[in-house]
């Protein structure tokens, strides 16, 4: 829908600035395109903080810091939530619930947080929702 709070794990941030990732950079572009266009996108300052360790040293062509540090600029005028003692203890639930990591339950616990609709991540279960959260792999047909 026109109005659907989508979050964004890590990993489609860095596909989009990883020009070695092929499709996944291609698909990764087209969605936070319009996510720019729309207003909708969300993330958390995990997803930040993760993004500029990612892009600065693990892609095959890291991206300078100074680059990476305006890209995280630009990402914080999207809804960005911030991780607190409240969503830290949200994502033990969840790690205890459904069993992810503690890292990836802070990402879905941040998105809940954020009111997202929807998650797109490669790393978290294609369709599952938890706390009314639809978890999506925007690489899967």
């Amino acid at each position: 829908m026109k109005d659907d709070k989508i979050f964004l794990d890590t990993n489609i941030i860095v596909y989009a600035y990883d020009f070695s990732a092929g499709e996944k950079h291609r698909r990764s572009v087209e969605i936070i395109e319009k996510l720019w266009d729309s207003g909708n996108g969300i993330i958390s300052s995990q997803v930040l903080q993760e993004f500029f360790v990612n892009a600065t040293k693990k892609i095959s062509k890291p991206i300078d810091i100074s680059a990476a540090k305006e890209i995280v600029g630009d990402f914080l005028r999207w809804k960005t939530v911030i991780t607190d003692g409240g969503i830290i203890l949200d994502a033990i639930d969840i790690h205890s619930q459904h069993k992810y990591s503690f890292w990836d339950s802070l990402i879905i616990a941040s998105a809940v947080e954020g009111g997202a609709k929807t998650i797109l991540s490669e790393d978290l279960a294609d369709r599952q929702i938890i706390k009314g959260v639809a978890i999506k792999n925007p690489f899967v047909s």
